[in-house]
């Protein structure tokens, strides 16, 4: 019982009941701030919340954004080498066009010189069909005559 009453060990139970004292009124005051605290924090996550979701609204605008563009970008580049491509058919389609276009002005000089050709050809042939007319006539000619000539040769001989 003597160390019931010695003095350190009555100042260390006071030191206690003190302790427990500014224990409990801090826990107290703690308490009244996590009141309000739990009402600050549940606003608070109700604000996060929402903006979470509206975070996420909004990334999924811009996924639909990026994917749209994406997609119109492909279909740009598909055009862009359709003309590409087109652009290049006419090219050789032009080219093709001029060499026909100086084949067929050749050939055009060709038929003009090769008319030219024929109506002299037609031209000589008139000629020739005449000469042959006046051929055929002379030696018709000349073979009556030769024939009457044989005929009266003949006929001296028989006489």
């Amino acid at each position: 019982m003597g160390l019931v009453r010695s003095p350190f060990f009555i100042g260390l139970i006071l030191i206690m009941l003190l302790g427990m004292a500014i224990y409990l009124r801090l826990w107290a005051i703690d308490s009244t701030f996590s009141k309000e605290d739990n009402e600050m924090i549940r606003q608070f996550d109700l604000a996060n919340r929402e903006a979470m979701e509206e975070a996420a609204d909004w990334r999924l605008k811009y996924d639909e954004e990026v994917e749209r563009g994406a997609y119109r970008l492909k279909e740009l580049m598909e055009v862009k080498e359709a003309l590409e491509q087109k652009t290049e058919e006419a090219a050789s389609i032009s080219g093709r066009l001029a060499m026909l276009e100086k084949e067929n002005l050749i050939l055009l000089e060709r038929v003009e010189s090769m008319t030219k050709e024929l109506e002299n050809e037609k031209l000589n042939c008139s000629t020739r069909e005449t000469q042959i007319r006046q051929f055929s006539a002379d030696m018709y000619f000349w073979m009556r005559n030769a024939d009457l000539r044989v005929f009266s040769f003949q006929i001296r001989i028989i006489e």
